[in-house]
């Protein structure tokens, strides 16, 4: 968005006015504004200023004699090219990398993470659950089941276990599960899980008029197995109870719907993988998501990445009279040490 042209007393004026309203919540009159912003004008030219600015849609008035609030468009402007950033002292980065300890697991740091964003701002914190272009097949063991269908227990990466049923046209006997698991065992260990899926066709499709049948149907049984599988995004959040400030100001229907939205996590993920898409950080405020149960929120949001790729995103969720200066730099140093955290993992 282009910078708004201003006066330097309407720039002042509108950056005392928002700083005001995020922190107190009510509507900033004139000689608020006067005392705050040190300025030597009348109170009338300020009232002038502010006129000025409701015209052009940067703050309105609640009520008739009441003082004035910030739009959505005048919270643009301020957080554009307005806002002073708190930096964050030693103390909080250093809470942030006790939380983010690399000694934890991807799925433990991830909700992490997410509790960490929701009791340092007091919002919704959510962080979007990491999907790896890679996984490395350690060891395989295939287990009978009933109805004609197989139990394949995968050990991937370093720790992590999955378990998936196959179904198959026939039974297996024990001693031919074991001659599947040990050919992959043997022959894919330490392969990328898709890579190993691939080698495993072709040397079906190579070799099958060379095996014997019983080979053949474990190579087969393997194929199955370590078939790639296309995972769902899902994204992990934590304080939506820090929310309930919206429903005095929007209403509770207001706050049930943005609830209802976080269990659907349709729209809230399509929102976060589109931030995925783009460079740093990205500040949506009221009708700028697109996504009309956000309409009363901010929602700021920080990639975090690995050493070459974008592994996910994080975000804060909280009404739009939200503490900017101090939330966005909480997002930022989140989401650089999420990632370095997930970077050191094995």
């Amino acid at each position: 968005m282009a910078k708004p042209e201003f006066s330097e007393r309407a720039e002042i004026l509108l950056k005392v006015l928002v700083e005001r309203y995020i922190r107190d919540g009510q509507p900033v009159g004139s000689k608020t504004l006067s005392q705050d912003s040190s300025l030597t004008v009348s109170p009338a030219t300020i009232r002038n200023v502010m006129s000025e600015l409701e015209e052009r849609g940067y703050v309105c008035s609640p009520h008739t004699s009441s003082g004035r609030v910030p739009t959505a468009l005048g919270y643009r402007a301020f957080v554009d090219s307005l806002v002073t950033y708190s930096p964050l002292e030693k103390e909080q980065i250093e809470q942030i990398k006790g939380a983010l300890d690399v000694r934890k697991g991807p799925q433990e740091l991830v909700e992490s993470a997410s509790n960490l964003l929701a009791e340092v701002t007091q919002m919704a914190g959510l962080v979007l659950v990491p999907r790896r272009n890679q996984e490395f097949l350690r060891q395989v063991e295939f287990l009978p089941l009933s109805n004609n269908r197989v139990l394949t227990v995968l050990v991937l990466n370093t720790q992590e276990v999955e378990n998936r049923i196959i179904p198959v046209d026939r039974e297996y006997s024990p001693v031919e599960l074991k001659q599947a698991s040990d050919y992959i065992n043997e022959n894919f260990s330490g392969f990328d899980l898709s890579d190993a899926h691939t080698e495993l066709l072709k040397t079906l499709e190579d070799t099958k008029k060379r095996l014997d049948a019983g080979m053949q149907a474990a190579i087969d049984l393997a194929s199955k197995a370590l078939e790639p599988e296309e995972k769902s995004a899902d994204y992990i959040v934590k304080g939506e109870a820090n929310l309930l400030n919206i429903a005095a100001e929007s209403g509770v229907e207001r706050l049930q719907e943005i609830f209802d939205a976080f269990n659907q996590k349709r729209d809230i993920l399509y929102l976060l993988d589109g931030c995925m898409r783009t460079e740093g950080m990205r500040i949506f405020i009221g009708e700028e998501s697109g996504y009309d149960v956000l309409d009363d929120c901010s929602v700021i949001t920080s990639p975090y990445t690995g050493e070459n790729n974008v592994l996910g995103v994080l975000a804060v969720i909280g009404p739009t009279r939200m503490p900017y200066q101090q939330v966005i730099p909480i997002v930022d140093i989140t989401a650089k040490i999420l990632g370095s955290a997930l970077n050191q993992l094995p």
